[in-house]
């Protein structure tokens, strides 16, 4: 099988060494728009910025990524197309790729930021929602689920989701990446993984702040699980399955994000909780925190359904800079009481 991955972030590199590892032999290319770290990751075969501890396989190749999307060196021939840009860079990737029919997987989790003015009544898109719009008739999907990229790199166990309404896609992710360190599970409901993978990260925000002002074990188990509650509100009003929620790319995803040492949304969190601005504690990880930039758009379109989502409402606040994180959590621990379903 031939895959190639677009960008070399942390998650596309480790995503494209554990295809090329696969016992059936693909063939994958790790396309990357710089020629100078093109270079670099061909002479020293690894990718220094993000996984320096993590050699290339022999079948990884790394080619230049051409402004339609594709290497600019070799025969357009791809099995499979992995899109490894940040949220900001699908929609470009997937006009680009439009004409192709190839199967597309995107990583990227979270809300495109809205286009147009902060007043306009235009709203953020999920993946499936820009694919749509740019790329209709292009067999496309997401990967998602609970996923460290230092972990899957090492070969260490984990399960992920393929979710697309096209089994051809579902089909592909299945046969790139199943194998003895990878389990891949298949779903048709790809707008409620989708959902799933942008929440979890605003949530892990909140529970980040809670670990930093110390709160205890108590309050992180409500935090996720109330998270989950609101994260399943939307995602339903959405169109989504509410059992969707309570798999790999619900609670599986919102659990190792909201506890993991590695979560970069977790490590905001625990920043704002010290008292460092947004800018510093974003600026301190040197990595993208999609939860910094899904906040807002999540609750927009919240509250543009009438779901509640408190917590994220709270992240919202805290972000900018409108309340004190004890101001938040005196605020959710005021609200009057409800029956929990």
């Amino acid at each position: 099988m031939k895959i190639d991955v677009l960008g070399a972030g942390a998650w596309g590199t480790a995503l494209a060494i554990a295809a090329a590892r696969h016992p059936d032999g693909h063939r994958v290319r790790l396309l990357v728009r710089d020629p100078a770290q093109a270079m670099t990751m061909r002479s020293e075969r690894c990718n220094l910025r993000y996984l320096p501890q993590t050699s290339f396989p022999d079948r990884l190749e790394v080619d230049l990524l051409g402004a339609d999307a594709r290497p600019t060196s070799a025969a357009d021939d791809a099995d499979l197309r992995v899109v490894a840009t940040p949220m900001a860079g699908l929609r470009g990737v997937l006009r680009a790729l439009a004409p192709t029919r190839s199967p597309v997987i995107w990583l990227c989790k979270g809300f495109e930021q809205p286009l147009g003015p902060p007043d306009a009544v235009a709203h953020g898109r999920l993946g499936h929602e820009i694919a749509a719009e740019v790329a209709p008739e292009l067999p496309a999907g997401v990967l998602s689920g609970p996923s460290f990229a230092q972990e899957v790199a090492r070969g260490l166990p984990a399960a992920l989701v393929a979710a697309s309404p096209d089994p051809r896609v579902r089909q592909a992710a299945l046969a790139a990446f199943h194998g003895p360190q990878l389990r891949i599970y298949g779903s048709e409901d790809i707008v409620g993984v989708e959902v799933g993978g942008a929440v979890k990260n605003v949530l892990a925000i909140a529970t980040g702040v809670a670990d930093g002002l110390a709160l205890g074990g108590n309050a992180r188990a409500a935090l996720i699980t109330r998270g989950l509650a609101e994260m399943t509100r939307l995602g339903v009003a959405l169109g989504a399955r509410a059992e969707t929620f309570r798999g790999l790319s619900g609670l599986g995803d919102l659990v190792l994000t909201a506890t993991g040492d590695l979560s970069r949304n977790r490590r905001v969190g625990l920043l704002l909780a010290q008292g460092q601005t947004l800018e510093q504690a974003v600026a301190s990880l040197g990595h993208v925190a999609e939860g910094v930039y899904t906040a807002r758009t999540a609750v927009q379109r919240a509250r543009a359904l009438g779901v509640e989502m408190p917590i994220s409402e709270g992240v919202v606040a805290l972000i900018e800079g409108r309340a004190t994180p004890q101001a938040v959590l005196a605020t959710l621990m005021s609200r009057d009481p409800k029956e929990e379903a």
